[in-house]
């Protein structure tokens, strides 16, 4: 009974001992070099992050990129460009068949008044939404104009955005180093004698 009480009384006295300045050191120590590593990668990332934002080359192959896109775009809908066609094609096609049935001999009068007032409507339908695709491919072809003549201050937009990245990651690294010092300067402060 007195052993067993001793073995208790032993064993939180040595649970509760403050550490020694040794074990402080060596946790302070283990602590430290797990972060090495890792501080390292953040640095090297933050690094090459960096070089990326302000890479004025990137800068210029998105701008270059954009102007191809826009001018691909803009030569779609231009006056005389595809998209300005189709509904050309469509009425055509439309007044092609019109013409057809007009002498078409095929069909009983009744019929051949049927399909040609359904090809009369289409006609119809088919020149609103052809004046509607006109309108919204001018409005378009008008903003990508815009777009190109402000290519200059996009630009400069782009690589403003490509430095406010830079920024975040000189915060962010910032961060990183200082949670690194405090660890460093809990290291140093262990290695005091007590």
């Amino acid at each position: 009974d007195s052993s067993a009480a001793g073995n208790g009384a032993a064993a939180p006295t040595i649970s509760n001992a403050p550490e020694s300045p040794v074990d402080e050191f060596t946790k302070q120590l283990e602590d430290f070099q797990k972060s090495v590593p890792d501080l390292n990668k953040r640095i090297q990332d933050s690094a090459g992050a960096i070089d990326s934002a302000t890479d004025i080359d990137k800068a210029k192959s998105e701008i270059d990129s954009l102007r191809g896109e826009v001018s691909t775009l803009l030569g779609a809908v231009s006056d005389n460009g595809p998209v300005s066609q189709l509904g050309i094609k469509a009425l055509d096609h439309i007044r092609a068949k019109l013409k057809t049935l007009s002498t078409e001999t095929r069909f009983k009068p009744e019929e051949r008044q049927y399909l040609i007032d359904q090809w009369q409507r289409l006609q119809v339908q088919t020149e609103t939404a052809n004046k509607e695709l006109n309108d919204a491919r001018a409005q378009f072809a008008g903003l990508l104009q815009t777009l190109q003549s402000n290519e200059d201050f996009i630009n400069e937009l782009i690589e403003i955005r490509q430095a406010e990245k830079a920024l975040d990651v000189i915060r962010s690294l910032t961060h990183d180093i200082r949670d690194a010092s405090t660890q460093l300067n809990k290291l140093i402060g262990s290695i005091k004698p007590p």
